[in-house]
Order: structure tokens, then sequence, then C-alpha cells
């Protein structure tokens, strides 16, 4: 859930990354990174895991004016890939504003694909959350690979709740896809984050 607050006149809001191991997770957040001028940006926060290539924790706001006299942040955050940090991947979960599902476009993992996808909406329930209680887009990231899978195929295994979610290709190593996903996400948890605003005057 968002964090207002009013002493600063700010609004934090939480997107979290999530998605198997190696899928691009890492490599979306190090090209935002890099291409947000450093005046809107902090500086990267990572933790090395055994057995991932790193976990990062990052702080990187980007500043928006959508609430009138209040300053936007987002706060962009991944998940560890592997099973083994599941309960890594629960802590990153609390009080998500919204997800972004990166997917391995081989076809070899698939099965990676869809075990992540349930194992994240496992998580939310953790937190009394369903997956239509958050704002979430899919990646489908690699689509460069030679033996990538059909966008038609990666919809009907991910993208099968009541209403489906935008889903964007992506080559995140080159960029591709990359701000595309960022910004349908950031929009999506504005226009709820507004929603929920205007009801609380009511």
């Amino acid at each position: 859930m968002s964090t207002v607050n009013f002493a600063t006149r700010e609004i934090t809001c939480k997107i979290v990354y999530y998605g198997p191991g190696l899928s691009g997770k890492t490599t979306n957040l190090l090209f935002i990174h890099k291409k947000v001028p450093a005046k809107h940006r902090s500086d990267m926060v990572s933790l090395a895991t055994d057995g991932d290539r790193t976990l990062f924790f990052d702080f990187l706001p980007l500043v928006t004016n959508a609430v009138k006299g209040f300053s936007t942040k987002f706060q962009l955050y991944t998940v560890p890939g592997q099973v083994f940090y599941n309960a890594t991947r629960k802590l990153v979960l609390q009080g998500v504003d919204g997800i972004v599902f990166v997917s391995d476009s081989a076809w070899n993992r698939m099965n990676d694909n869809h075990e992540s996808f349930v194992n994240m909406k496992e998580n939310l329930s953790e937190y009394g959350l369903t997956i239509e209680d958050v704002p979430y887009v899919l990646q489908f990231n690699k689509r460069d690979l030679p033996d990538a899978a059909p966008v038609e195929y990666m919809n009907h295994l991910l993208n099968r709740e009541k209403q489906r979610v935008p889903h964007f290709e992506s080559i995140a190593i080159r960029g591709i896809g990359v701000f595309e996903t960022l910004n349908a996400i950031s929009r999506m948890v504005l226009v709820k984050l507004i929603s929920e605003l205007s009801q609380n005057k009511e």
C-alpha cells in the first residue's frame, strides 16, 4: 500500500519485479537505473545471495506530480528467482502497490514461469491479497532467443485471470520494452492510488 507522508508532502509507491531466476528482473532495474538522471534517483542497493546472481533492494524514486500538492516516488524492487529464497520473496512483496512479472521466453523455461507465477499468488495470499487486488503487467523477456515461445502461448500460460492484463515483449539486456513496461505499471498504480484517495475524501 502506498505510503503518504503529509509532513514532506510525498507519496511513495512500491513496484516489485517478480519472476523466475535469470528471467531478466535485475537487467530491467540496471537499465532503468542507468537511464534515469542521477538527480531523480538514489543509489542502487544490492544484496548478494548464493545461488542467485544478486538480489536488489533498490530505491529509485521517479518523481511525478500525479496527486496535486504531493510528489510521487516509485521504489523498484526485485525478488530473488530461486525458490530457496521464498521467505525473502514474500518479505519483498509486503506493501506492494504494483507488480511486473518478468517471464523468460525460452521454451524450456515455461514451467519455471508458471511455477513462479503461482508462487507469487500464494505469497500475495499471505497478506490477504489476490492477484486481482494488485495492479500488475506481464513482461515476456528475451524475445530475441531462437527458441522463444510464441506470445500467444505465453499469454495462454500466464494471462488467464478474470481480466487480461497488459503484456510487453522485451529484450531487457538491450533496453527494448523496459520503459514501456515500467510506464504501464506506473500508470496503473497511479490510477488506483488516485481512485483510493478520491474515495477517502467522500
